[in-house]
């Protein structure tokens, strides 16, 4: 499976972020990837407003995901990115969507919410409840997660459990102190954890560090971005993913369960 990850700085206008989304997928779609992984909420972000992206939500049936949605129609390329939808006034669900063809095959709400160091996403957002369905792309089985996320090795694991072979993360993740580091390790222990690729899209904006990944599943990195806007290729494999998983039987291996969450 080809694997495109595009990593850009976030504006604050949401039709130039729609712009920069549409250009991503059609040079994507036009070297033959058949994933492209975009950062977390690209539809619109400000320095100087912390609050811009959610008070910029729009509803799932709104113009920026509809116009999305339409672009990708003459495209069977799966795309992975995170937008603010409307909950109830003045707050939002931070959404993830899988888009091809035309449709959503998928959509996810950030089960942890980044209210951590100085942030508390929580205070306008409303964390999602539900670990979510695995989605196929080119014979591969695909987890879905967002950002602050990779800091629970539980999901990442509970996908794995569920069979999945490639973990997909839109991400915009805040500079500081050894947060880089932070980054790093993480994306790595979860590959180990898991055996599973981990494919990783951040923001690259003033305050978000980019720094983009591709791991394999014994925590190699592949393919990566500094913090500059990109957009790289990496080929992934089931194949890789057996051998891996033969040498290495963590999953096979561990002696207790983890908890499930229900709706």
């Amino acid at each position: 499976m080809k694997v495109a990850v595009g990593q850009f700085a976030v504006s604050p206008r949401w039709r130039e972020n729609l712009d920069t989304c549409r250009r991503l997928i059609g040079e994507a779609s036009a070297h033959g990837a058949d994933l492209l992984v975009l950062p977390e909420a690209v539809l619109a972000r400000d320095d100087n407003d912390p609050d811009l992206s959610v008070k910029s939500a729009q509803t799932e049936d709104g113009e920026f995901l509809s116009q999305l949605l339409d672009f990708s129609r003459a495209s069977a390329m799966t795309t992975v990115l995170t937008l603010p939808i409307v909950t109830t006034p003045g707050r939002a669900a931070n959404t993830l969507f899988a888009i091809r063809s035309g449709a959503i095959a998928a959509s996810y709400q950030k089960l942890h919410l980044y209210d951590a160091f100085t942030a508390r996403e929580s205070r306008l957002v409303d964390a999602g409840k539900q670990i979510p369905a695995l989605i196929n792309v080119a014979g591969m089985r695909i987890g879905l997660m967002t950002c602050y996320d990779l800091r629970f090795p539980e999901l990442a694991l509970s996908l794995a459990l569920s069979g999945a072979e490639v973990l997909v993360l839109p991400a915009a993740w805040v500079k500081g102190p050894f947060k880089e580091q932070h980054w790093e390790t993480l994306l790595g222990a979860r590959a180990l954890d898991t055996t599973c690729y981990v494919v990783a899209a951040g923001e690259c904006g003033n305050k978000n560090i980019g720094q983009s990944r591709v791991v394999d599943p014994l925590g190699v990195t592949l393919a990566a971005a500094v913090n500059q806007p990109a957009l790289f290729y990496c080929e992934v494999s089931a194949q890789r993913v057996a051998e891996v998983r033969e040498q290495l039987p963590v999953l096979a291996n561990r002696r207790f369960a983890i908890p499930q969450l229900g709706p």
